[in-house]
């Protein structure tokens, strides 16, 4: 804040002007103190007390041009105005560019005391806005600093849940893969193992964003090749010998990765347990993009799908698909020019935005 009364201190080596200065300006309301050399001025103005400053050129010692340079490597010195009696524009430039408020032309009479009241408060005005905007830069950067600590333990406790959160489900499924592998009923094996696989396309998820550089994102080549290496240790990974994965880079949201990975899991396994009723086959899963979609297919080159039926079947994992489809809004489709089956699942690579609701009552 401005002061009420600002101290001058005026560094000139003319004692009579600086009388004059001195009458003058304190009928203004300034105060001020006279130093007769550049290193008094300087001796003063370590002491504090000084709100502004008017420094002469031409001084015995130090001359104004030096002083002001002393005076520009204090910090927070106050503001300079530069007063001389030459008419020499380069003096006036060199000291603008070196830190100087304001310039102005004295004369002996004291003709410019009121000119140097005017730059006086100018140069206080000046300073004052940017001390303002000092401390508004400051908050801000603290701000930002703040900001960041605490996006950065945010970014750490999400990790840390989805470590854990991964780590619990893959003990879930590794539990589930065990209950299968001791089974002697048949669809109760492939019961837990659809089990398996499903609770392990979750947990691959979270042990992707544990160990993703962001975690609103999860690469879906990398999370599709987990996902089929936790298939191939599975309770029917001896039919899994020939699956393969072909995919391209690609980012995408962890909520519709989870779906990703529940529909390949359902359409995998339907394909181990009906495509190769005689032995394994291979089952190629495939991802790529196409203009704005993306297309996920899995196939088989088995008997079809028309013998894919067993009376033990309960339909759920088409209940499944269809649920996470829909979850999607993806069309997922039989390819009729394949032999044996293709399913085709197509969605948009960024999904669309929601219609913005309107109060239809209020219009």
């Amino acid at each position: 804040m401005k002061p009420v009364t600002p101290t001058l201190l005026y560094i000139d080596d003319d004692a009579g002007l600086a009388r004059l200065v001195d009458r003058g300006l304190t009928r203004a309301g300034v105060k001020v103190v006279h130093a007769a050399s550049g290193e008094e001025g300087l001796a003063r103005l370590a002491q504090g007390g000084i709100d502004v400053i008017a420094l002469d050129q031409y001084m015995p010692g130090l001359d104004g041009l030096e002083t002001l340079e002393r005076i520009m490597a204090i910090p927070d010195a106050p503001p300079v105005v530069f007063v001389t009696a030459a008419q020499d524009s380069a003096i006036a430039v060199t000291a603008l560019k070196a830190g100087a408020a304001d310039y102005l032309v004295k004369d002996t009479q004291g003709d410019f005391i009121p000119l140097l009241q005017v730059a006086i408060d100018g140069a206080l005005r000046q300073a004052e806005l940017q001390r303002a905007r000092d401390e508004a830069e400051a908050e801000v950067h603290a701000s930002r600093d703040r900001y960041a600590a605490l996006a950065a333990e945010r970014e750490v406790l999400l990790r840390e849940v989805n470590h854990r959160v991964g780590n619990s489900l893959q003990i879930i499924a590794s539990l589930l893969h065990l209950q299968a592998n001791s089974a002697t009923q048949d669809d109760v094996k492939a019961a837990l193992t659809n089990a398996m696989g499903r609770v392990a396309a979750v947990a691959q998820v979270h042990r992707r964003l544990y160990t993703s550089h962001d975690l609103k994102s999860v690469l879906l080549n990398q999370y599709l090749e987990a996902l089929l290496e936790d298939l191939r240790r599975s309770a029917e990974g001896n039919k899994m010998s020939r699956l393969t994965l072909k995919a391209e880079p690609i980012e995408i949201d962890p909520d519709r990765a989870v779906a990703i990975g529940i529909i390949v899991n359902e359409l995998v396994m339907n394909a181990v347990k009906y495509a190769y009723p005689d032995g394994a086959g291979p089952i190629h899963v495939e991802l790529k993009p196409e203009d704005e979609d993306l297309v996920v297919s899995i196939a088989d080159d088995g008997v079809g799908l028309n013998a894919k039926s067993d009376p033990r079947s309960t339909g759920m994992g088409q209940r499944i698909v269809s649920a996470m489809a829909a979850k999607l809004d993806a069309s997922a489709e039989r390819d009729p020019n394949h032999h044996g089956t293709r399913i085709v699942l197509r969605f948009r690579r960024v999904p669309a935005a929601a219609p913005k609701s309107t109060n239809a009552a209020a219009s």
